[in-house]
């Protein structure tokens, strides 16, 4: 079994072609795909099938990609520990991300990271589904959640704090509500699935069904209607920050903070060695979002 079968096979897995993944790797279809058979051939199983478009994983085969996944990983690690630990990490670094916090926050410290480490190349996938990392060939998703439990190892890159707002423009055709009780009186623009707003309250935790004219399934356009003076939101700060910078929302209710155990993390599969490209962007990017991150400066 060879290190270099291995790597195709991973990245055939994840492309779902031979000729694209060979090309990856600079073999061409020919030599790609007596790779794969070789594999095969020496586990004595069938990994993929094979048709005339596209292959996918047998049974055996995905049974068998998280191990074959270790093992480079573990190859990677032990090369960049022996002589090489300065070494700039190199390949392909395959992450997820949501759409929106990938386009805000991710998109313009890339270019820092990149700078960093020129020998790395970044395959970015922004979608707001949750992917399989497995499945999908991915090296580290970000995340927006409440991790709880999870076969994945999670690292924190900063807390999700959301509030309450509303444009200047709303509020002064239909007022401020002073309690969370208030908001049964006014238009709310909810992002599909949390019409639930909960509270911290001087009486413990008050959850608040939400109503309005307009549902969204997308965070950013729920901020851009309630800029847009359609009602009022419950967004992330990161989301939301500029917009408070340039007065064109206004943060209401603070004196009863959104109960929110959301964060922003980074998740990579269980490996008992981290690959260095997988270090190098978790480490710089949790310096980039940690402690209080810059979202969190700005004025407003």
């Amino acid at each position: 079994m060879k290190i270099d079968h291995l790597r195709l096979f991973v990245r055939l897995a994840a492309t779902h072609n031979i000729s694209q993944a060979g090309q990856e790797l600079a073999l061409s279809p020919a030599v790609a795909s007596s790779y794969i058979s070789k594999l095969e051939e020496g586990l004595g199983v069938r990994l993929v099938h094979r048709t005339t478009r596209k292959v996918s994983l047998t049974e055996e085969g995905k049974a068998f990609l998280p191990h074959a996944e270790e093992v480079l990983s573990s190859v990677e690690a032990a090369r960049a520990s022996v002589g090489a630990e300065k070494a700039s990490p190199s390949g392909t670094l395959r992450v997820s991300a949501p759409a929106s916090f990938g386009r805000i926050h991710l998109i313009p410290a890339m270019k820092g990271f990149l700078s960093e480490y020129p020998g790395l190349k970044v395959d970015l996938k922004l979608s707001d589904a949750i992917i399989d990392m497995v499945e999908g060939g991915f090296d580290i998703a970000i995340r927006n959640a409440d991790l709880k439990d999870s076969t994945l190892i999670a690292r924190r890159l900063a807390h999700d704090r959301r509030i309450i707002c509303a444009s200047p423009d709303y509020l002064a055709r239909f007022g401020e509500p002073a309690t969370p009780e208030a908001l049964s009186e006014h238009q709310c623009v909810n992002l599909m699935g949390l019409e639930n707003w909960t509270f911290d309250t001087p009486d413990g935790p008050l959850s608040i069904k939400t109503s309005g004219s307009l549902r969204i399934d997308n965070g950013e356009a729920v901020r851009d209607a309630c800029v847009a003076g359609l009602g009022i939101a419950m967004s992330s700060t990161w989301n939301v920050y500029q917009h408070l910078q340039r007065g064109e929302l206004v943060q209401i209710l603070r004196e009863y903070p959104y109960v929110s155990d959301t964060s922003i993390w980074a998740v990579y599969p269980s490996s008992r060695l981290l690959a260095p490209k997988v270090r190098a962007f978790i480490d710089y990017f949790s310096a980039c979002f940690g402690g209080q991150p810059y979202w969190e400066r700005q004025k407003g």
